[in-house]
């Protein structure tokens, strides 16, 4: 009985470490923000995309043509390689600038990324602290231990001058250009591997139960 009891215990504690490795290694961290660029009716669609620095951005090719990207000016050289019809190829923007890019097949595809620096953190402003009022204070003690000679002041009002308000000078807004935005999923998928696993130490365990149930039962009746 002993011995058939340590059995199961020993099968319980395997699947429970298989199942915590099965719910806690396939959970990642948040991938960066991936953009996408399509190519269809020989043209780059959105031509102009705006992004922050390291971001990701992958082309995928609708076209029954080939197309690839390669720029013609930017902070970086970027080139891809041929791209036939359903094929993808992404590349991720670090440095901050415009890249201007077209298709080496076919020029008359011309495209742009405007890469965004990050935005600087602002800092608190340090607080001013008024050393008017204490330096009062303190005249006022000073002038406690001498004596005091009253003197007479004329006090003579002056006209409160009303200043024009300026008036608000207009302000223009431009939108900004179409862009899509496609952002990874924050987790990934479950391994296969890892949950065929759990499902057969699952059946080893309950297999293990039968048969020390069968071995309890048959020591009894022997008993």
């Amino acid at each position: 009985m002993r011995a058939a009891r340590r059995a199961v215990q020993g099968a319980v504690l395997a699947l429970s470490v298989l199942l915590g490795l099965v719910f806690v290694v396939p959970g990642g961290q948040a991938s960066a923000a991936t953009y996408r660029v399509t190519m269809s009716g020989y043209a780059y669609s959105p031509a102009t995309l705006t992004i922050p620095a390291g971001s990701t951005v992958t082309w995928t090719n609708q076209d029954t043509a080939p197309h690839d990207v390669k720029t013609t000016s930017g902070p970086a050289a970027v080139h891809s390689p041929m791209l036939n019809k359903g094929g993808s190829w992404s590349f991720t923007f670090t440095t901050p600038g415009t890249y201007a890019y077209y298709c080496t097949v076919h020029p008359n595809m011309t495209a742009r990324i405007v890469v965004q620096a990050p935005a600087p953190a602002t800092s608190a402003a340090a607080p001013t602290h008024d050393h008017s009022e204490a330096g009062a204070s303190s005249a006022r003690q000073s002038s406690g231990h001498h004596a005091t000679v009253p003197t007479h002041t004329a006090t003579t009002p002056s006209p409160a001058r009303s200043t024009p308000s300026a008036s608000p000078t207009p302000t223009t807004t431009t939108s900004p250009a179409p862009q899509t935005q496609v952002v990874a999923s924050t987790t990934r998928p479950l391994d296969p591997l890892l949950v065929l696993t759990g499902i057969v130490a699952g059946v080893a365990v309950l297999c293990l139960l039968l048969v020390g149930s069968r071995a309890a039962r048959s020591r009894e009746e022997e008993a």
